[in-house]
């Protein structure tokens, strides 16, 4: 008699923290990793050192690793993340480690966040036991500003983020006030949380990771409170019944919701955050090319994709997907819709684009499902 097929084994969501050099990284994950929802918590870092957490014992294992005594793993990046996610698994599987259920990345201060992504998405062993969670990033109140006007890679942390973390908020004083109104503008689709407030479930469970177990809540992953109210008042509608939210709508309802500040001096007027929404089916077909071509004429340029997909073959069944520049996760194809909304909703984070590209050439898409 044989025996009957494993059942397939759920992915590890993972997360990446992120922000710019002395924005307090370390010191928030010490604080979350207290809290009984990050039990059984992997934390990856850029650079050898402890995590920080004094009441425990740590063993060294080999060359930037160290296995904590409470069962958490904290590895060092030696310039190969996909070893170091293969090696975690290989522990895991064959029970030389404690089970983990969840993964923390923490990278350097000067880091692109995009590589990471794309490993995670692109590998396709990694990609089917990990999935991406979200990208949590931390801004400081006192030196933000300053950082956003010389530090690209902090305009582009901020941009690809699902959470936005303040901190030092306290020190800042009023000054906080113009650093929020600009990250409105660079993401208006991240909820902005003080880290002295921040929770574990403030800032996890803020992306799609396990569809089979778990219903994603679209709105919650795409950012949707801000998105909803841009396409349901201030976007434009097609006569297809299609709307569109550029970067300005966006930013218009995200200033409802908190201050917003002229700063002639900022230097992400770059980056712009796009939203599509529409009832109206893409064959499968086209929605490939559509993300073929975008990623070939400009995947550098496309700093985040999320959304939900109404595909005409499968109506019923909406496909999730999830793009850094030019590397996508292969869709996910939901047994069912998560909510009432049964629109495809599209999310699109882009540098040095022209505003009416991704909207022409997803309008052409879509005209020619037709």
């Amino acid at each position: 008699m044989s025996a009957e097929p494993k059942s397939p084994v759920p992915p590890i969501p993972l997360t990446v923290v992120t922000g710019f050099l002395g924005a307090g990284k370390t010191t928030l994950i010490n604080r979350l990793l207290k809290d009984p929802e990050l039990a059984d918590t992997v934390v990856i870092v850029n650079e050898f050192g402890e995590i920080g957490l004094d009441h425990l014992l740590l063993e060294t294992l080999d060359e930037g690793m160290v296995l904590m005594q409470s069962g958490c793993l904290c590895c060092t990046i030696r310039g190969d993340l996909v070893n170091t996610l293969e090696g975690l698994l290989r522990k895991r599987d064959n029970g030389r480690i404690t089970p983990f259920r969840r993964v923390l990345i923490e990278t350097t201060g000067l880091a692109d966040p995009a590589p990471i992504l794309q490993t995670v998405m692109a590998h396709p062993y990694l990609g089917l036991r990990y999935s991406l969670e979200g990208v949590i990033t931390l801004v400081d109140a006192v030196n933000g500003m300053a950082t956003l006007d010389i530090q690209p890679e902090a305009v582009k942390q901020a941009a690809v983020a699902d959470r936005l973390v303040l901190t030092k908020r306290d020190l800042a004083g009023k000054a906080a006030e113009a650093l929020i109104g600009r990250l409105r503008r660079l993401n208006p689709l991240a909820p902005l949380v003080d880290a002295a407030d921040a929770t574990a479930s403030d800032l996890l469970d803020c992306g799609l990771y396990d569809p089979a177990t778990k219903a994603p809540d679209v709105a919650r992953w795409l950012g949707d409170e801000d998105l909803l109210a841009a396409l349901g008042r201030k976007a434009h509608r097609h006569a297809d019944g299609t709307i569109h939210a550029d970067g300005d709508d966006l930013r218009a309802a995200a200033a409802a919701r908190g201050q917003d500040h002229n700063d002639p001096n900022r230097h992400d007027a770059s980056i712009r955050a796009h939203a599509f929404a529409t009832g109206k089916p893409i064959a499968a077909e086209s929605f490939a090319l559509f993300q073929d071509l975008l990623r070939a004429a400009h995947g550098p340029k496309l700093l985040r994709l999320k959304g939900i997909v109404k595909i005409a073959e499968s109506p019923d069944n909406p496909a999730v997907i999830h793009g850094v520049q030019h590397v996508f996760h292969p869709p996910v194809i939901l047994d069912h819709w998560p909510d009432d909304d049964q629109r495809t909703r599209l999310v699109f984070i882009t540098r040095d684009l022209e505003p009416g590209f991704v909207e022409g050439l997803w309008n052409a898409f879509l005209g020619a499902d037709g």
